[in-house]
Parts: C-alpha cells; structure tokens; sequence
C-alpha cells in the first residue's frame, strides 16, 4: 500500500480545510448531552452541510448515492475533521456506518433509492436491533420471531442495547423466520419503521448516567416483505457483511480522536506536574507507538475494503479487538493524569474512561473477535 499523497489528494485536503475553517465558527452550541432530540437535530443539521458541500458518503459508491473517494481520500477526511474538531457522525452512526453501507451493498436498487439518499442527508435516523437480553455475544441465539403474513411479516419479541432508539426513525433489525432451521440459519435481515404500531422503546441509563441505549418491545409489529434486505433466512450472511462493517471501518474517525485525546494528556502531565514519573511519560510513550500502529493498520483495512469491492474482511477483527483495549488503557493512563480529577464524574475523560469499558463487548465480545483471528486468518480449528 502506498501511503504517499499524491498531488489530487493533497489538493483535496487543502479544500477540505479550507471548508472546515469557514463553516465550522458558525455552528450552534452543542446541545447537552442528555438533550436527545436537541442531538439528533445537531447531528442531522451537520450531515445535511456535508451533503451539500459534497462530502457525504465520501467513500460509497457513486450508485450507492457517494462519490467513491479513494481510500486515501476517505482516511484524509477522518484527519481533517478530526483535527478541526467537527462533529461526528453522533446520533446517525447506525445509519451511516452499518445499515447504511449494508444497504449499498446488499439492497436492491429500489430499496438504495429509499433508504440512502435520507442517510446520507441527514434527514433518517437509524438504530440497530441485534442484541436480546439473552442473545449478545451469542447472537444466533436470537429469539425475536418474524411471521410471515401475505406481503408482511408480523414481528414479536424484544431488543436491547438499541443505540439511539429514542430518536431513531429506522431500525436494522434481525429476526428468525425459521424457527426449525440450525441456529445460524432461518434469520432475516429487515428495516423497521419505528413509528410502526407495536413498538415500544425503554431507555436505559449507563454507568455514566447517558441514556443512548434502549430496550425495544415488539408486540405483533407488521414490516413489510419489501423491507428485508438479503433473501429470506439468508439474514446471518447479511449480518456479517453489517458486522464487517462495524469492526472494520465503523471506529477510524475514533483512533484519530484517541491520538488527539493521547496528545492532551501529555500537555496536562506537563502543566500539572506528573511528567516527572518517569514511568507515566513510558506508558504514554507505548500509547502513542499503540495508536500509531492501529491508525497503520486502520490505512491498510481501508484500503483493503476498497479493493474488495467495499466491504471490510477480517482485518477488522484485528483491529477492534486490540483498539478496545488500547483504547482503555489510554483513559485508564488518562485517570493518572488527573490524579483526584480522576474522581469528577462531570469531567469528559472521566465519563469517556467509563464508556470504554463498553468496547472490549460492542460489535462483538473481544473472546469472539479472537476466536475470528484464530478460524478466519490463523486457520487453527474451531473451539469445542
């Protein structure tokens, strides 16, 4: 992989900043923290100037609604951003880094036309209904059953960890359509409308006292046949293609921001004095080689989901399951910075050190991602 700009690309950066230093002194405040709905509006209000200045969907397809960036282009994008301090994806990451790419890659053409260009503008929130209370990790192991009733299917059972379900409009959803079938099988992919009669959301409060998650109900909700995505009972192939997605490039604007974050930290040691531990400014040290190896790898999935037609392998596996824990260890480092600031719970490293307990569980466990390393690319035989 040649990691060198070229001319194009580096004109392409030079305009991106140029954009970001006009547009982003105009934003609004950032709404608070527990202001869903004020979120989602902020969230949607930036996707819709990234669509209209052109930089939406950058690395999708050009009919998929995107302007097929280079790899290069794409990751120069996530450094610009970053660096400038632009929003993030926020409430529609579901929309635009799983289902969203999903669809592209695996709706038909009607269904491309109806679900992407509202992703891409910001105007449709998405939510993912994977997890059941007694189907995380294993997700096989999912109970929520879809009936097939003339041109619907007639939904039952419950979701968990739904992110952004209170303010979602769509939801990635997994049923089984075929309770007789292996459990790997007899599973459908389908987009359900959130507002559809039967569905009830339940946040729930975090650790850190947020309530982006939720508890979906589903009482006898009737989605479309129109709406899966994938042929039926084909929902697990579907799902791994979501799920490549998720691990594989889904957390690349994150690595940029944990080196930002990594970059604070030394300045704070400095001003308050904790440089002096001689042992505090090596683990930063290690941090700093850590991320950089993770954004090397982050240039090479990148590059190889491109090539591949756009869909990321197993090389994300690699890289989610050391970042998760990278990324602990940095706000686990960041926690000695602070010293008995470590104990704010108002203060944001304070909140992101308690959120980063989660990634070592989303998008699949660090014990399944080891077990993807060991079977998909070391070929060591299947655990008993």
């Amino acid at each position: 992989m040649d990691l060198t700009c070229t001319e194009e690309e580096e004109a392409f950066r030079d305009r991106l900043r140029g954009w970001l230093a006009e547009v982003l002194p105009k934003l609004p405040p950032k709404p608070a923290a527990t202001d869903w709905p004020g979120r989602r509006a902020y969230d949607a209000a930036w996707q819709r100037m990234l669509y209209d200045a052109g930089y939406a969907g950058l690395h999708w397809p050009v009919d998929a609604g995107g302007r097929g960036a280079t790899p290069t282009q794409h990751l120069i994008f996530l450094e610009e951003t970053e660096k400038a301090g632009a929003p993030y994806v926020g409430a529609n990451f579901v929309g635009l880094l799983h289902a969203g790419p999903t669809v592209a890659a695996e709706g038909t053409p009607a269904q491309r036309a109806r679900w992407l260009p509202p992703i891409l503008r910001g105007d449709e929130i998405w939510c993912q209904g994977f997890s059941e209370p007694d189907a995380g990790s294993d997700l096989a192991a999912l109970r929520t059953r879809a009936v097939r009733d003339g041109d619907d299917y007639v939904v039952t059972g419950s979701k968990i960890w739904t992110s952004h379900a209170e303010v979602a409009d769509w939801c990635e959803l997994l049923v089984r359509t075929d309770p007789e079938a292996p459990r790997h099988r007899g599973i459908s992919w389908l987009a359900m409308p959130m507002d559809a009669p039967g569905v009830t959301v339940r946040p729930l409060r975090t650790l850190a006292g947020s309530t982006e998650f939720a508890e979906v109900f589903l009482d006898e909700v009737r989605i479309p046949v129109g709406n899966r995505v994938g042929a039926e009972h084909d929902g697990w192939r579907v799902t791994m293609v979501t799920l490549s997605f998720e691990r594989g490039t889904a957390f690349v604007g994150e690595v940029v921001a944990c080196r930002r974050v990594l970059a604070e930290l030394a300045r704070t040691a400095r001003a308050n004095g904790r440089w002096g531990d001689a042992v505090l400014r090596r683990r930063l040290g290690r941090l700093n080689a850590e991320f950089a190896a993770l954004w090397r790898l982050t240039q090479w999935n990148v590059s190889a989901a491109q090539r591949s037609g756009g869909v990321p392998g197993t090389g994300g596996s690699v890289f989610k399951l050391r970042y998760s824990h990278a990324r602990q260890e940095l706000y686990d480092a960041a926690a000695e910075v602070l010293g008995g600031q470590a104990l704010d719970a108002a203060h944001p490293w304070v909140a992101d050190r308690l959120s980063a307990l989660a990634y070592t569980i989303a998008a699949g466990t660090s014990q399944i991602q080891r077990n993807i390393v060991a079977e998909r690319i070391l070929g060591l035989p299947k655990g008993r």
